[in-house]
């Protein structure tokens, strides 16, 4: 497929001949493309970063540059795009800070215009950043997790897998698989249409899912005290994994339920989950 005329490319990078470069498009360095890949007109992709197969990455889409830290002091290090992610317009993925780390996203990711993912942040497959998203450095993002539009993520956050971030929504804390997170880390009940829609959970995967929220957010109990009773009474793989997830290290905490859900619920006559 062709290169065009205007492209730079260095003679550092791996271009197959499979690849569709775009017009005024700069390759600088030894990135390495998969097959497949096109690379619209006046995108940027730097560094030590390699792009998998069937890859987009759209006009003035940033690759591999620079981490935006101040720790960082012209090490290699490192960014892997996993195949068939799509990464739109003015979209920016920065590599690693530490020398010989990585900023890592899995396969088939959606990257939507002008959503930022910082140094060593690593997210899972299918993981979808709308339009305006920023994930500061070493975020780290679940299987097929949604970060809505002008949503904003703390520096070492962690948001499970299935997780439904809302627009706008300020994520200081860690948020467990298969929730719904609004406003200011904030839990509002579990990702039942998400989950349903994979086709990957059983109809007792989702009811335990449900069941874990309550203990964990209506119960009373305080937190620690609630994740020991889920620990107790979970049967299926999604609560141990939310199990999981509570009990391990984190640098944020993790987050709180919604205070006002029941009054929402009252004044609406819907039921929150």
């Amino acid at each position: 497929m062709p290169i065009h005329p205007t492209a730079i490319i260095d003679k550092q990078a791996y271009v197959p001949a499979s690849c569709d470069i775009g017009p005024h498009s700069v390759i600088e360095g030894p990135v390495k493309l998969g097959e497949r890949v096109k690379i619209y007109p006046n995108a940027y992709l730097s560094g030590w970063t390699e792009i998998g197969d069937d890859c987009q990455i759209h006009p003035g889409a940033v690759v591999g540059h620079l981490p935006q830290d101040f720790h960082f002091t012209g090490e290699r290090s490192y960014c892997r795009i996993g195949k068939g992610t799509i990464v739109r317009e003015f979209a920016s993925i920065h590599r690693g800070t530490q020398p010989e780390s990585w900023t890592i996203l899995g396969d088939n990711c959606f990257i939507l215009a002008y959503a930022h993912i910082g140094h060593n942040c690593e997210l899972g497959s299918g993981v979808k950043l709308y339009n305006c998203s920023a994930l500061s450095g070493h975020v780290v993002v679940g299987d097929n997790a949604i970060i809505s539009g002008y949503s904003l993520v703390h520096q070492f956050a962690r948001i499970g897998e299935f997780v439904m971030v809302g627009g706008g929504a300020r994520v200081t804390k860690d948020i467990p698989p298969y929730m719904k997170a609004l406003y200011e880390s904030q839990c509002v009940g579990h990702n039942v249409i998400g989950m349903r829609r994979s086709g990957l959970f059983t109809r007792e995967d989702i009811h335990e899912v449900r069941e874990s929220y309550r203990t964990l957010y209506r119960s009373g109990l305080p937190f620690r005290k609630a994740v020991e009773q889920l620990a107790s009474q979970a049967r299926y793989r999604t609560g141990k994994r939310l199990v999981e997830f509570c009990q391990a290290p984190t640098k944020l905490g993790i987050a709180g339920g919604w205070k006002v859900e029941n009054e929402l619920s009252e004044a609406t006559g819907d039921d929150i989950e």
